[in-house]
């Protein structure tokens, strides 16, 4: 049987948009101190993915920074959802600026795929406006099977064409697996969402192509690499029609809220999709299965409905439904200025028409919450150690972070992901407590019972106290990254490092010189709000010398490790012939 007739909408850089960048403004947005969307002005002064913020700025030192909110994201993407649900019954949303529908019964009302696309794409251009071109024109792909449908969808937003048929890429039926064929591997990171080292590891073997990836047997890739790599081999074969070993729910597996009286807070209607999810969850865990596939569907007391299919290959935990249902409710019930003035029309004003109704804004409060589960999988659990598993202390920290992520967002909660590198703030990245068992204290480097945090501002702690023992022996077990730091880890990091002025005893500056001889030693430390230590002992300097093929990102610096007589033990760096302060140890 072949895969279902899927088109994928596409909005890149997507967080930009969000952000309400400017038609000429370069705009990058951060998240972990790192860039993961940038404008077209942003792109053509410098600013790559992937870069941190002080590389950013210094490319391009016009570029405006903004923090990444996925709420924010969401809540501008429903205007756009709501324009492409004029057309479909239903869509699938899995992240913020991509969307997913079936074509087959939309294609035939309007005349065939391609037709149907350019409608569907004509739309959300006059939806986003001059938003479209701050962060490049969307496009539209359809084929078979979720991964080229992806594929095609990116494929049609780079030609960058002013009009909507330019940017509709539609493959013929059955022809999915010859349109991925040629492509690299590399197309498995940017739609498939494969790991990384799955795609080097594949690349490594000799493997060039998708083509090639997907000649191979299936049953040795499944033996070979296991379950992520049998999901990647139908990807690139093109028969990726669910995610591997998925399975219709059982019957009447739903969960459903009615209120009394409807219910205006949005706090209070998430509180009960909680409970929903929980439901959910635990009926499915009962069984030894996860959900992968959700609708949710609330309603109001004017009969005004928010309908909306969320799917996550990975599995759903009650947080992350939650997360989806704060999401759609958010931004269903924001009022949204464009929607309104479209939905008000000056030359045939209808008194009858509420103009709230007209824009899809819920004009009264929710009477009805609905979840059902729509694909589920065989849960896989999560093997522990072989000397010792999960304590009770894991579980309540678990548990804990789940209830804080429920107020305060998933974004808000995170811990500490050990990733490498050869400076303190590259080592680690936060990531969502609630996401995989990143909770499990036999998976990060840290140890920590102490997982919340932004990762921003002056400082962040890489652990507890408490976990300190266990975070040096876990970090003790990585490979050692060359150039990196020798353990104990410091304490306290800063993300953006301090401007520090480091003197002789005559008071001038300490300087370093291309083959590392220190002009003196270093007698004083003068931070920038006036306080004053004197240096009783130091060590260095260590040089680093990085990228020195790229003359954009090439760093050359030194590294000491100062100790003052007040007892403060300081990580500090010589760069460019001005010191910086990147870390503290305890």
């Amino acid at each position: 049987m072949s895969p279902p007739r899927l088109a994928v909408l596409w909005c890149p850089q997507w967080p930009v948009v969000a952000a309400g960048a400017a038609l000429d403004e370069p705009v990058a947005v951060l998240h972990a101190n790192r860039v993961i969307a940038r404008s077209t002005a942003a792109a053509a002064g410098g600013v790559r993915l992937g870069l941190r913020r002080r590389e950013a700025q210094a490319r391009c030192p016009e570029v405006r920074l903004v923090v990444h909110d996925p709420l924010v994201d969401h809540r501008a993407f429903q205007p756009v959802a709501d324009t492409v649900a004029r057309f479909v019954p239903r869509i699938e949303l899995h992240r913020a600026g991509m969307l997913t529908f079936h074509t087959r019964g939309p294609s035939r009302y309007f005349g065939g795929d391609r037709s149907m696309a350019e409608r569907v794409l004509t739309a959300v251009d006059e939806t986003l406006g001059d938003a479209l071109r701050a962060a490049g024109p969307p496009g539209l792909g359809i084929a078979d099977g979720r991964f080229a449908a992806r594929v095609a969808a990116r494929s049609a937003a780079r030609s960058r064409g002013s009009e909507a048929a330019v940017r509709v890429l539609v493959v013929d039926p059955d022809a999915s697996s010859s349109f991925l064929a040629p492509l690299p591997l590399r197309w498995l990171l940017d739609a498939g969402e494969v790991t990384t080292d799955l795609v080097e590891l594949v690349a490594r073997l000799g493997v060039g192509n998708l083509g090639a990836f997907a000649a191979l047997p299936a049953a040795d890739v499944l033996a070979r690499f296991g379950r992520p790599g049998a999901a990647a081999w139908h990807m690139a074969a093109g028969s990726d029609d669910r995610p591997v070993g998925t399975e219709d729910p059982p019957a009447g597996l739903a969960a459903v809220q009615h209120f009394d009286a409807p219910v205006q807070h949005l706090e209070a209607v998430v509180f009960s999709g909680r409970q929903l999810a929980e439901q959910v969850v635990e009926t499915l865990a009962a069984t030894g299965r996860v959900c992968t596939q959700f609708v949710s569907i609330a309603e109001t007391d004017h009969g005004e409905t928010s309908e909306r299919l969320w799917s996550l290959s990975t599995g759903f935990t009650a947080t992350a439904m939650v997360e989806r249902i704060r999401w759609q409710l958010d931004g269903w019930a924001r009022l949204d200025a464009a929607a309104l003035e479209r939905a008000q029309d000056p030359d045939d004003p209808d008194p009858d028409l509420d103009p709230l109704a007209a824009a899809g804004i819920p004009t009264t409060g929710i009477i009805q919450l609905r979840i059902e589960a729509t694909e589920v999988r065989p849960d896989e659990g999560v093997q522990l150690g072989l000397w010792g598993g999960r304590s009770q202390a894991d579980d309540w920290a678990q548990r804990a972070a789940t209830r804080l992520a429920g107020l305060v967002g998933d974004e808000q909660v995170v811990v500490a992901e050990w990733r490498g590198g050869r400076h303190p703030s590259d080592v680690h990245r936060w990531v969502p407590a609630s996401l995989s068992s990143r909770l499990d204290p036999g998976a990060h480097s840290t140890g920590s019972g102490n997982g919340s945090g932004n990762g921003s501002g002056n400082g962040s702690r890489n652990g507890a106290r408490n976990g300190a023992e266990a975070g040096a022996a876990t970090a003790a077990r990585r490979p050692p990254w060359p150039g990196g730091l020798p353990m104990p880890s410091p304490a306290t990091v800063h993300h953006d490092p301090v401007a520090l002025r480091v003197v002789d005893g005559r008071g001038r500056p300490v300087t370093v010189s291309g083959r590392g001889t220190v002009s003196a030693a270093p007698a004083r430390v003068r931070t920038p709000d006036g306080g004053e230590a004197r240096v009783a002992s130091w060590a260095g300097p260590w040089l680093v010398d990085e990228r020195w093929w790229d003359q954009a990102r090439h760093r050359r610096l030194a590294r000491f490790q100062l100790l003052t007589v007040d007892g403060r033990a300081y990580l500090a760096a010589i760069e460019r012939s001005q010191w910086w302060l990147l870390a503290v140890y305890d």
